[in-house]
This record gives C-alpha cells, structure tokens and sequence, in this order.
C-alpha cells in the first residue's frame, strides 16, 4: 500500500525535473540541497519507484518518473486552483462572472480584457456571450448576466452605466455592387439615391427597441439575426449596410468594400454610438466585474 504524498514532495519532484539538478531545485525552494535529496528519496520509497537515475551527472527522470510527472504537475494545479478560489471567496471575488456583449463592441478589445481578467483572477468561472441592440439590456434586467456591455440607448433608472469609448460604424457596400461606381465618385448620397439598393440591418430580438429604426434608409429591407450574417451578405453583394469599423477595416483596406457616403448617416456614412458597460443598480458587482468594468472604461480616454 502506498503511503499518504504530500504536495511538498510533488513539488520537489517537478521543482527537480524543471530546473534539471537537485542543486538548482534547493536553490528554487530556498532549501539545502540535503532536503530536496531527502523529499526525493522518501518519495521514491512511498512510490515503490525510481524516478530519478542518480548515474549520470545530471540526474535524469526514468521511465516511471517520465510517467509520473504529468500527474504530479496536474495535481499541483489543482491544489494551486482550489487555493486561489479560496483566496478570492475571503477576498469577496465571484466565484462565477455572466456578461452579454452587444455584438458591436470591438472584438480584439474584448479578447484582451478577458485575457487580462484571466491572468487577475485564476479561479473566476466566466460566461459571455454577443447580443444585439436590445438584448444585452434584457438579459441583464431578467438577470441572465451580471453585466452587459451596451450601445443601447437606455435611461432605465434600475441600471447603472458606466461610459465606455464609442464605436464607430460605417456604411459600406461591396465592390461589385451597382451601388459601388456611385460611391468611388464621393458624392455623399441622400435617401433617394439609396432607396433603390437592398440595404440589410440586424434585428432586434426583444421589445425594447419597438417602432425605432437605427440608420434605415432604405424602404427595401432585408433584416437579419445576428452581425456575422450581414456582414456576409454585405460582402457578398446584397446590399449594404452600417458595419462596426473594426470589422471591416481589412475588407476596405483591400478593397473588398466600399465606403458608402450616406449623409443621414454622418461624415461619410460614418456614426459613432456611446458604449455603456452596465450592471444592476440593485446589485453591487463583484471584485472582477469591478476589474472589467475599469479596465474597459480605461480605453474611454
């Protein structure tokens, strides 16, 4: 039968592996390097195994140890899990983080704010998830998310909003497209000269934006569920529509798309939109939608 380990020995033994001599492990560890030898060989004996080959200069993991490593280490980060999550729970940190996005807000930006919020808090269980116009809002007032991160345009009292930096929206149009010679001769467009062309928008999902159109033009109308089928469609020359200029930046640089001149739409069929991260006035966020709400409204300027 094999007696109890302890975590001090699995870490001695990846401590040896990882810096290669028993020496560089003791100096790791700040131990003498007796007591790195001595976990070592008591770990040996409990295992019934030799890990280590002690002929060489450098001791080299055997077959078993080479065997054993993986699981000595998968433990490690198991203890170092659990540890941490009971750090962050004394800490007051969420054991878990639900946040909707409106599809609009830049992706990479996203991407690096979770990554970040990762590298903060080891042991957060996070849940996210796109939602357009609308439905960000929703999900946070039937408290399906802790947070959302908006460019609805809300005065509900029952939520707090903090400013993110606006996103900038742009009309274009694929380069073969009727619509296409109209705007390489960057003449701005009024209504009449769209209202000919398909122009395609995303659906609101929920009530909340009933009877309200945002930047629709044209009487023709295709809608859609989600960005990434407009985007598509736009692309491949349907019509046109407003994109999110993050997104569509590679497609006008190598001329895949156009810019559309729409002058109800702005400078050049250029917009921007507010962007809120917002949570429930009713319900203090925790330590890591703190985190995230700051390191968001950090690139508002």
């Amino acid at each position: 039968m094999i007696e109890p380990l302890t975590l001090d020995q699995l870490r001695v033994f990846v401590a040896v592996v990882d810096t290669g001599s028993f020496r560089a492990a003791a100096a790791q560890l700040r131990r003498v390097q007796s007591a790195v030898s001595h976990a070592i060989a008591n770990l040996e004996s409990q295992l019934g195994l030799a890990l280590f080959d002690r002929s060489t200069r450098r001791p080299q993991l055997t077959d078993a140890g080479r065997a054993l490593v993986a699981d000595a280490r998968a433990v490690l980060r198991r203890s170092d899990a659990l540890r941490a999550r009971a750090h962050g729970l004394h800490a007051g940190v969420e054991l878990q983080l639900a946040v909707a996005v409106d599809a609009l807000f830049p992706l990479p930006r996203w991407a690096q704010a979770l990554s970040e919020l990762r590298a903060a808090f080891t042991s957060l269980a996070l849940r996210c998830w796109t939602a357009p116009l609308g439905a960000a809002v929703a999900d946070l007032r039937e408290r399906r998310c802790d947070a959302a991160i908006t460019a609805f345009d809300t005065d509900d009292a029952g939520l707090s909003m903090h400013a993110l930096a606006p996103l900038v929206q742009v009309a274009v149009v694929a380069a073969s497209h009727p619509l296409a010679a109209r705007c390489r001769g960057r003449a701005l467009l009024d209504a009449v000269d769209l209202a000919e062309h398909l122009q395609l928008a995303v659906e609101d999902p929920t009530p909340l934006s009933a009877g309200r159109d945002y930047g629709v033009l044209s009487p023709d109308t295709w809608r859609v569920g989600d960005l990434q089928t407009k985007h598509a469609l736009i692309l491949a020359g349907a019509g046109w529509g407003s994109l999110p200029l993050w997104l569509v930046e590679a497609d006008l640089a190598q001329g895949r798309l156009l810019r559309v001149p729409a002058a109800a739409l702005g400078k050049r069929g250029e917009s921007r939109a507010r962007c809120w991260f917002a949570h429930r006035a009713d319900s203090a966020p925790g330590a890591a939608a703190r985190w995230l709400r700051d390191r968001l409204s950090a690139d508002a300027g």
